[in-house]
């Protein structure tokens, strides 16, 4: 996807995934989205990650104006979800985007949710060859055999999860970084050089011993940052502060 001339403050390449991520072309994948095509000019805030809509709002660079990407960074990311289909939909979804962009993956998510049956982890979790072959010939989907049966594999998993833990919910915020392991202050500059954390690298790292596959270190950290388990606004966007406030609940 072509870069708007207008998002000036994208200055450099996003950070390639670790070897274990990246799966297929083209290009690398990152902890953030990719950058959104402005449909119109949009006002940069040079040096600062922000940019002002057509809508007038302020809000991280990355959406771009594109109008379903704007909207998934307005009301999705980055906003506390403790519901576990959700959950586990949103990391078997960063498993597939592994190499990809984001934006594709989002222009498919209802195909991914019909395919996968919302997503459900005990009916996912019974899928045969049968059903990898259905879903390899689904062409609202990515069809890639690895992160299929990947996903199967990871419903499993989250099936054990649940009954250990009772619920990926309580699984998943047990991750959550402590204050200390955060940044002061959540830059432009700072999320453009952190591709992982300390906590991803831990959550990764038990996932991984767990079974789970696809699951590496900066995809864990692009679902930390999605579900809300970290607040990466950046400061200056407009969805930043309701983002705490919802976290404090």
């Amino acid at each position: 996807m072509a870069r708007p001339s207008s998002l000036r403050v994208v200055a450099s390449r996003p950070r390639a995934r670790a070897a274990d991520e990246r799966v297929d072309a083209p290009g690398p994948g990152s902890h953030l989205p990719t950058v959104g095509a402005a449909a119109q000019p949009l006002e940069s805030h040079q040096g600062t990650g922000l940019i002002t809509g057509t809508d007038g709002r302020v809000r991280c660079w990355w959406p771009g104006s594109d109008p379903l990407y704007v909207r998934y960074h307005d009301e999705e990311w980055g906003r506390p979800v403790r519901n576990d289909h959700r959950l586990f939909e949103k990391i078997c979804l960063e498993g597939f985007q592994s190499g990809l962009s984001w934006l594709t993956i989002l222009r498919k998510r209802e195909h991914f949710r019909e395919a996968f049956e919302g997503f459900d982890p005990d009916r996912v979790a019974r899928y045969t060859s049968r059903d990898v072959t259905r879903l390899l010939k689904n062409s609202g989907i990515v069809r890639h055999r690895g992160k299929i049966e990947s996903t199967i594999n990871n419903a499993k998993r989250a099936l054990d999860l649940i009954e250990e833990r009772g619920s990926l919910a309580k699984y998943f915020w047990g991750w959550e970084p402590s204050a200390k392991e955060r940044p002061v202050l959540c830059s432009y500059e700072v999320l453009r050089a952190t591709s992982t954390t300390p906590a991803s690298v831990r959550l990764s790292k038990d996932l991984k011993a767990r079974g789970w596959t696809f699951v590496g270190p900066t995809t864990v950290y692009a679902f930390m940052q999605a579900m809300g388990l970290v607040n990466d606004h950046v400061e200056g966007c407009h969805c930043r502060p309701e983002v705490a406030r919802m976290r404090r609940r």
